[in-house]
């Protein structure tokens, strides 16, 4: 066999790294227009799509108004759920592509990355609080970052292992849900933020948790 055949079907080779027409060496039976077509929907649809969390925070002006710190902060939340998303929807493409994670596989990584949910939102949980605690931000924000960021880590780990699989099962590239998971995981952050910060600095149950943990 030649060095420079990597993939064979049958006798006919796949794949070289003699491809002088325009051809993807990874996708050798899509042309370049049908590539950027596919990869161009998807994101204009995600970048539509991402104009909710502009809408979302247009709505709660007045959270932001009386609570001007939790905008400092935003990037830092949905940040964190787009890349603890994306972890997890990365080990999961790598583990399709690889044939580790099939049917007899799926129920025991889905159990293991449930339990990274829980202990990296712990743990993020504890470098936000510092974080915010170092920049002295007041006790009520902090907590409602806090809160907000475990939220949001949890979720995002739990999704981002799902979503491969999802689009794998309805007939879509499992690779889209890389890009996806990170504007799923700004609106989210964003919803999760509001509401958080509003459960904990603008509701009496969160008042009084906050005074009680002031003493």
């Amino acid at each position: 066999m030649e060095d420079n055949v990597v993939l064979m079907e049958g006798e006919e080779p796949l794949w070289c790294d003699e491809l002088n027409d325009g051809t993807c060496p990874i996708e050798p039976t899509v042309s370049f227009l049908d590539a950027l077509k596919d990869r161009a929907l998807w994101l204009v649809g995600l970048l539509a799509f991402q104009s909710c969390s502009g809408f979302i925070l247009a709505r709660n002006e007045a959270l932001l108004e009386n609570h001007p710190t939790i905008i400092y902060f935003l990037t830092m939340l949905v940040g964190a759920g787009g890349n603890a998303g994306n972890q997890a929807s990365v080990r999961v493409i790598r583990g399709l592509a690889l044939g580790t994670l099939n049917e007899s596989t799926q129920a025991q990584f889905l159990w293991r990355e449930l339990k990274m949910g829980f202990a990296l939102s712990a743990l993020l949980s504890v470098a936000g609080f510092c974080r915010a605690a170092a920049f002295r931000t007041p006790l009520p924000e902090t907590v409602a970052v806090t809160c907000a960021l475990s939220l949001i880590v949890f979720c995002s780990i739990c999704l981002g292992a799902v979503l491969p699989l999802l689009l794998k099962r309805i007939g879509i590239d499992p690779a889209h849900s890389s890009t996806t998971i990170q504007v799923v995981m700004d609106i989210l952050g964003v919803v999760f933020t509001v509401l958080v910060s509003t459960a904990i600095l603008d509701s009496a149950v969160g008042e009084l948790l906050i005074s009680r943990l002031s003493f």
